[in-house]
């Protein structure tokens, strides 16, 4: 899926703070990845989103991150390379705030466009995208890990 990032709007609302994510908070964000995803990354290839051309975000609760998403940015084009929110915190919002925040901080830089992929069974979240604009612009076989295969 993709959007035109000028059509994308929004106020960041309800959140105590969203604030840069810095490889410090592997541990944090490796702990969330794991309860919310079946298949959750690896420390490793979590870790290595913290390079030249990514951005990480952090959506914070009080003291307690709730949620992150990292970016890949390559001129004016950006990636959603994961978003993830605590289960005990899904349901209210934060992912949208966190993505709009995320889609802010990207225009400020320059960027025009936000492409991302999601697992077709994910109707929360494609909902979600479909909402903020994004169109689907292909779709890939066998790209996501099942419980029996792809």
């Amino acid at each position: 899926m993709a959007t035109d990032l000028a059509q994308v709007g929004g106020e960041v609302t309800e959140v105590i703070a969203i604030r840069a994510l810095e490889a410090d908070d592997l541990d944090e964000m490796m702990k969330i990845e794991q309860l919310a995803h079946e298949f959750p990354w690896s420390e490793a290839t979590l870790g290595s989103c913290f390079g030249r051309f990514y951005r990480a975000l952090g959506l914070y609760l009080g003291p307690e991150l709730q949620g992150f998403c990292l970016l890949q940015v390559l001129f004016e084009e950006a990636t959603l390379m994961n978003i993830c929110i605590a289960p005990a915190a899904q349901g209210q919002g934060l992912g949208r705030q966190l993505l709009l925040a995320a889609i802010e901080l990207l225009k400020e830089t320059g960027v025009e466009r936000l492409l991302l992929e999601v697992r077709v069974g994910n109707a929360a979240a494609i909902a979600l995208y479909r909402r903020l604009g994004f169109i689907e612009t292909g779709s890939r076989a066998d790209y996501y890990q099942a419980k029996e295969g792809r």
